[in-house]
């Protein structure tokens, strides 16, 4: 889906909630939207949308970021590191994605499949239980890390 489209929807999501796209939502949502698959920090966004915009403030841009997170258009997360990052949700999964996290060097990889569909039709079935979204995160070390860290913790698991 090209960005205007994107921008398009995220507006009508917006407008839904009786809240509008100012420049300054619009700013912080094309950052989102160039940076898609870089999982950015409420500061990484901040600075990427002041090099455009540098009048916006961090208030707005974290304001923003809330706003988006509660209208479930990005979703809020954290990897362990104490940083919350934001992800925006992808129009062609029912759930948000999952993904691969190395606790040595940090790197980290997307799962786009759902691989727990069968679980959550079980769910379902014996516990009655309509499962309406879900995110896991898998923590670990990549066998081909940089990091000397990472690869002695990785030859300990092998």
């Amino acid at each position: 889906m090209m960005v205007l489209e994107q921008l398009d929807k995220i507006n009508r999501q917006l407008r839904s909630s009786n809240y509008k796209l100012t420049p300054q939502r619009e700013a912080t949502v094309r950052v989102l939207l160039e940076y898609e698959q870089e999982h950015l920090s409420a500061e990484d966004v901040y600075m990427l949308v002041k090099d455009k915009y540098p009048d916006i403030g961090l208030a707005t841009v974290y304001r923003t970021l809330e706003l988006l997170a509660e209208l479930h258009i990005v979703e809020k997360m954290n990897f362990g590191d104490g940083v919350a990052r934001f992800d925006l949700r992808s129009e062609e999964h029912t759930h948000m994605h999952h993904h691969l996290i190395c606790t040595v060097c940090g790197a980290l990889k997307e799962i786009k499949d759902d691989w727990l569909l069968e679980l959550e039709n079980r769910l379902q079935q014996e516990y009655g239980f309509k499962v309406t979204d879900h995110r896991l995160d898998f923590m670990g070390t990549y066998h081909t890390c940089k990091s000397s860290e990472c690869k002695r913790a990785s030859k300990a698991i092998s």
